[in-house]
Order: structure tokens, then sequence, then C-alpha cells
């Protein structure tokens, strides 16, 4: 444990910027007037917590989008920034090689000091700083600076505004532990758990056991009553919590006895669930915004029905059937009556304009407990022809729909602790690890997916999950390539057992067979997860990986296209991009392959083997410079890596193979 005093100091500066809750920024002790453009203020954000600089490109694309001049918005935000950064002659705003960075030293950035205290452990911090991250955590990263016109933006705030919660939540938690139980500190520290916690049966057994000690008999009931509720709408199991409490009354009319925390694993453990929870949703049928019944041509009740169909066949929620949600749609519910009527957790909503060829569509979804809105978005096509707008703008919201519920899933689990999870919340915890794309959090991600599968054994996805984390250990050689690989074949041939038309399970299979060497026979699998459901993107994007590199460039890059086009801000997005990019390479469009691999090198986690791709797409392309600050870069995350550990990861022809060995003898890559 640390001794040297509290560990999270925040002192005045030359500069301090505060970006949990609102921004502020300090001058020398002084407030300074930040610009009223939220764009601005995004990217002064986005760049102090970057861990390096930033192309430009995955600025322009983090904030602004054509036809408007990204490039432009970006110098005029750059020289804001300048005014605000710049102090005593001192250039903060760093421009190079096309990439954008902060000088942060000699400023106190609050955000950056609790990811470095987190990184040394919880367990190793002091109660001083613990209490300063799970105070400062309580409020939302960046509060108020959602911006409506800007998707990848807002999704990289969600993702670190998750992280955040996480910490100020690992710190409460740990703040409890480190804190006996009826002691002057207990009931805060047990309240500051809870509020970060609320679903977690440990921490409302803990804040019992406080109020117990202290004799505030109607504050535990007053609690009771509150959870209760609270756990009733949201579809969890109140009664180890119920069961906690009537032993902590039994103790507390004992006399001379006192109570001594057990801990979750005797007073409420969690219930062995023996079927997988879905989260559940309703589409309701879209309205036509037309004038007269005549001009309305149900393309609204068609376009429900494509939807409801097509979200059925990911298999990746539970979908209510398209008779019961028409034959209440007429009776004019509101969303919380209707998430009743129906037992769901999300109710999707939408209304329909057409003028002459153009269609419009605008969605929402809601959580039904609440009617709070997890998303909204608007859909546009232009056809004469009926089939297509309903390819269209029914491919389009399927996908959006299962992307946002899914992170919504994602961030609900991060707030729980490990021992409450279910089988369906400990497969989301597993993939918010698992999009972090380490080895130490592929390992977390790991322990998340065999919980998952223990709590439910025919889980499919969560078997295809556990095989995606093998896979990557073998591919990144994390570990041994051949027993990795050997595990991801098992765990995805599980996930077929389970549910053979569950398309997760055939794109984890096609997966693990590409990795053993069978190019066909992974083709067949990949080709049948589509077929299942041709929604299903990281299908497309799979098939575009082995076709990339040994198969169909041209299929290749169709898959790939498709795979953004079905889901554009998709965490694997660099590969995405980096396929195409080798695609390319393959049909001798070495120019055009590099702007690819440029932009799959400037998405966020992007790994090594993605900066091998531009490296190599560069030299080839004549960009010599440009490639060698990308080896560089290589370079600082792993000294040992040579284009042998490109060539060995993946499975090209030998005509690629001395195209590769050509570029990396000019930018320092041989062996």
């Amino acid at each position: 444990m640390e001794t040297d005093g509290p560990s999270v100091v925040f002192s005045a500066q030359e500069l301090e910027l505060r970006l949990l809750g609102p921004m502020t920024l300090m001058r020398h002790g002084v407030a300074v007037t930040l610009p009223p453009s939220r764009k601005v203020r995004a990217l002064l954000a986005y760049l102090a917590l970057a861990p390096g600089s930033v192309p430009r490109e995955r600025l322009c694309d983090l904030l602004w989008e054509l036809p408007n001049d990204p490039r432009g918005e970006l110098r005029w935000s750059l020289s804001k920034l300048r005014l605000l950064m710049d102090t005593d002659g001192r250039r903060r705003v760093i421009a190079a090689d096309d990439r954008i960075s902060l000088d942060l030293d000699g400023c106190d950035v609050d955000a950056r000091h609790l990811m470095e205290k987190r990184r040394r452990g919880v367990e190793n911090l002091d109660l001083a700083a613990l209490r300063t991250i799970a105070e400062r955590c309580s409020v939302d990263l960046l509060e108020g600076a959602d911006i409506d016109s800007c998707p990848a933006f807002n999704h990289w705030l969600t993702s670190r505004r998750s992280e955040f919660r996480l910490y100020g939540l690992e710190a409460a938690a740990e703040i409890v532990k480190k804190t006996p139980v009826g002691g002057e500190d207990g009931l805060p520290a047990a309240r500051q758990w809870l509020h970060f916690a609320p679903l977690d049966a440990e921490a409302n057994v803990r804040f019992l056991e406080e109020l117990c000690q202290k004799r505030m008999t109607d504050a535990c009931n007053r609690h009771l009553e509150a959870a209760a509720r609270l756990f009733a709408d949201e579809g969890e199991d109140f009664a180890p919590i119920r069961e906690a409490w009537e032993h902590l009354r039994r103790l507390a009319r004992q006399p001379a006895v006192t109570i001594v925390s057990e801990g979750v694993g005797a007073l409420a453990k969690p219930v062995q669930v023996t079927a997988a929870r879905r989260a559940s949703i309703a589409v309701m049928p879209f309205c036509e915004l037309a004038a007269e019944p005549a001009e309305r041509h149900g393309l609204g009740g068609a376009i429900t029905h494509d939807v409801i169909s097509k979200l059925a066949r990911l298999r990746s929620l539970f979908v209510i059937a398209r008779g019961s949600v028409f034959a209440i749609a007429g009776e004019g519910l509101e969303l919380q009556e209707i998430g009743r009527r129906l037992g769901v957790d999300y109710i999707a909503t939408g209304f329909l304009e057409q003028h002459d060829h153009l269609v419009g569509v605008t969605v929402e979804v809601a959580e039904a407990a609440t009617a709070h809105i997890v998303w909204t978005e608007r859909f546009e096509a232009r056809s004469a022809e009926r089939f297509t707008l309903l390819e269209e703008v029914g491919n389009s919201i399927v996908q959006s729909i299962a992307a946002e519920i899914e992170n919504e899933e994602r961030n609900r689990a991060i707030l729980k602790h490990p021992d409450s999870l279910d089988a369906w919340e400990a497969y989301h915890r597993g993939l918010w690890h698992m999009f972090r794309f380490t080895a130490e959090e592929n390992a977390r991600a790991t322990e998340f997916f065999r919980l998952s599968t223990r709590l439910d054994p025919t889980f499919s996805r969560a078997h295809a999950g556990l095989s995606f984390t093998h896979w990557q250990r073998a591919f990144q050689r994390w570990g041994d390539r051949d027993a990795e690989a050997k595990e991801a074949l098992k765990a995805a041939g599980q996930s077929l057992l389970v549910d053979d038309q569950n398309p997760a399970a055939h794109w984890s299979m096609g997966r693990a067979l590409w990795l053993t060497g069978d190019h066909d026979q992974a083709v067949r699998e990949l080709e049948h997860s589509i077929h299942l459901s041709p929604n299903f993107a990281l299908g497309h994007y799979a098939l575009a990986f082995v076709h990339s590199q040994s198969g169909d460039p041209q299929a290749a890059i169709a898959a790939s296209d498709h795979s953004r086009l079905l889901s554009p801000y998709d965490p694997l997005l660099f590969g995405m991009l980096g396929t195409r990019a080798i695609a390319l390479i393959r049909l001798d469009a070495f120019e055009e392959a590099a702007e690819w691999a440029v932009k799959a090198a400037a998405r966020p986690n992007a790994h090594v083997h993605i900066l091998a791709i531009a490296a190599h797409c560069l030299a080839l392309s004549g960009r010599i410079g440009e490639a060698r600050n990308y080896a560089a870069r290589i370079r600082l995350q792993n000294p040992d890596y040579r284009t042998d550990n490109f060539l060995d990861a993946f499975h090209f022809t030998p005509d690629v193979i001395a195209r590769y060995r050509e570029a990396a003898v000019l930018i320092g890559l041989a062996t």
C-alpha cells in the first residue's frame, strides 16, 4: 500500500483542466472562459485523454462530416485551442507529421490523474486516494458535452464515461472493504458504494448491515421496500437480499452479539439461473405521416415487419412477434404500459415520411420501465423500387437497434459487482473488456465469458465470445497458437451444439477454422452465418478477413464495405478497414490500399498488426517517410516486432509475402 500521504492531489499549476463534471479550465488558479463551440471543447477533451498523438484523419472522422470541410474545421478548432492552451510563449498544441497532440507537462488534468492511479490497482491505494477517486467519478465525464451531430464522438464519450463509472465503483467497493462494519465511516462508505451499484446484492447487504448496527430499523425497512421495487423493475432477483436481511435481524436480536460482515458469499449468493435471460424488445408499427389515408402506401407496416424479422434472425435479442405488437398498437398506450403488457425491456417506435422516391424514417428506442430514450436516429433512402427501400432502410435500422441495445447492456453490466451478474450480464461484461483489445483485458473477458457459460451452459453467444478471446490469444501470440486454436474450436463447437441457428456460432467456428488453415470450410461457415442473418455485420467482416488474404480480393472488398455499412461504428472497424487495404494490395492498388490502411490505424484500439498493415502498405505505395513513422510506432509498442511476426499472424499467398518482405527492407522491419 502507498504510504506517501494522499495519492491523488490536484494542485494549482500553470494550467488545470477538469474533465469530470462540466469541463473547466484554470490558468494560474483563474478560470478561463471556454469557447461556446462544443466541438472545440470535445476536441480538447479527446486530445487530453489520448495516450499519444492522434492522426488528423481520426479527429476529422470523430467530429466532422462531409460535405463540410473537415480539415478546415479542424484547423479552425485547433487555432481556438492554441488561444486556450498556449501559455507564456509555450506551444502546447503540437502538429507534426499530420498528427496532433497536447503537451500537458505542467498541466493538471483530473481524469489523467485518476487513470494513472487506477492502473496501479485500487487495492494498493490508501483511503484518501480511494475517496478522491470515488468522489470525482460520482459525476459524469464531460457532463453536458454530447453532440447530436457527432455519433462517433458520442460513442467514444459513452465508452469513456463507462470506464470512469467503473473506476468509481471499484474505488467505492475497496473503501468498504477497508472500512470496519459499524465504524464511524461505515455508513457513508456503504451509501457511496450503493450509489455506484444500486443493483449489487453485496452493496445492498452491506448498507443494511450498517443501518442495523445503528439500530436504524425504520431506515432498513424503507430501503428494503425501495430496493425491492427497483429490483422488480429491472427483473432482478431480490430474494438473496431479503434472506440476508432476515439473517441480520436474527443476529441483531441476540444480546451482546456484534454483527460481522460475512460477505456476499455467505449472505447473498447469486442465484444459479437455468436459462439465459436476453434483453427483449417490442418494435411497434411505424406510423406514416401522410395527410390523407389514401396517400399512405403501407410502407410503415412493411418496414416494421422487416425489422422484426431481421432482428429475430440475429438471435441477440428476444423480439416480440408481429401479431402481439400490432394487436395493441391501436390502443394508444403509454410506453411504460406497453412494456408491462408485453413484458419487454425496450420499445422501438418510429414514423415514416415519403416524398416522391425519398423515404425518411425516424426511429427511437426507449427503456420500457422508465420511457427514457436510449437512442434515436433518422434514416433515408431514395428509390422507386419498394423492395430496395425496404432493404436499405430496414438493414440500417436493424443493425443500429442491435448495436445500441448491446452497448446499453454492456454499460449496465459494468455497474454491477461481478458476483451478482447473471449469464446475460456476465456475457456483456465480457464484451466490454474484449473490445479493449489488450492481453490483460482479453484475459478478463475470458473469465466473464466462462462465468456466463457456467451460469447458463445453453447460452450460445457466451460460448462464441469465449471462442473469440482464444482466437485473439492465438492471433496476437498472447499464448501458444496451436493450443489457443484448439480452445477456440472447442468453444465454437459448443456454441454450435447449443444453437446451430445462431449466426454468431457459425461466425466463431469460421474464424477458428481459419486459424487451423482450413480456408474452404472457414468460408462455408462464415457464409452460413450471413445466410442465417444477412444483417450480421461481424459475419461479413470475417468473410472479408479470410478472402482478403488468400481468397477472392474483390469479394473481400465487397464484404468489408457491407460490414461497415451495417455497423459504421463497430468496435472492430479498424479490422474492417484493414482487410480492405490487404485486399487492395493483392489487386496492385497500392496507393488506395495505403489510404485505407491509414484510416484503419487511426481507429481506437487498433493493435500492432493494424499498424503493420499501414507501414507495409505505405511503403509499397512509395510513401517511405510515412511508412517509417509507423514502423517507429510499432517499435515503441513492441521493440521485437518484425515483418516475420506480421506474416506469421496472417495466411498470405507466396507472391504477397514477397511484396511485404520487399517493403520491410525499406522501412527497417526486415528480420
